[in-house]
């Protein structure tokens, strides 16, 4: 056997046993905890953790727009800019191992 051999085996071995490296969890965006206090998935308000970031940030627009008849949702969503809907809507998309089946 090379030394070369001997070398790259040692290192994928090395590779082999080295603990996993798990990417951190996005952090929650700002304003995305108050989602939770209707949304959380039990009762008659449907959970939104695991949905598709598309499906909620429209569903946001058409409440900020009056599209979307709502009893506050529509006040909620005008407090909320473009770019924050989108970044709640892609980390509420992101918790699929939170999600309701």
């Amino acid at each position: 056997m090379t030394p070369h051999r001997v070398l790259a085996g040692a290192a994928m071995l090395a590779a082999l046993a080295a603990p996993a490296v798990v990417a951190p969890a996005a952090a929650q965006p700002s304003g995305a905890a108050s989602c939770s206090g209707c949304h959380a998935g039990a009762g008659p308000v449907p959970g939104l953790e695991g949905r598709p970031a598309a499906e909620i940030a429209a569903a946001m627009a058409a409440f900020r727009s009056g599209e979307r008849p709502a009893t506050v949702m529509d006040r909620i969503a005008k407090g909320f800019t473009d770019d924050e809907t989108r970044a709640i809507a892609d980390w509420l998309a992101g918790r699929q191992d939170h999600a309701r089946p």
